[in-house]
């Protein structure tokens, strides 16, 4: 039962992830732009994926999750 707050914070993190990521394409597709990923964007979004991706990785091997 203690690990029960931290479920409930990594939930409602996700979803305000996914509010914010829902509300960029609203504003780009609201100006008539094309969404796309380029070069650039993947040298920002790597750095910032990759990490996250190994803390959780991790912390599901050690069981600490």
């Amino acid at each position: 039962m203690n690990d029960s707050s931290f479920v409930i914070f990594i939930v409602f993190g996700t979803i305000w992830i996914l509010m914010g990521i829902a509300g960029v394409i609203a504003i780009l597709k609201m100006d008539g732009q094309e969404i796309r990923f380029g070069k650039i964007g993947l040298i920002v979004a790597i750095p910032i994926v990759i990490p996250i991706i190994i803390t959780l990785t991790y912390a599901a091997i050690r069981g600490t999750f």
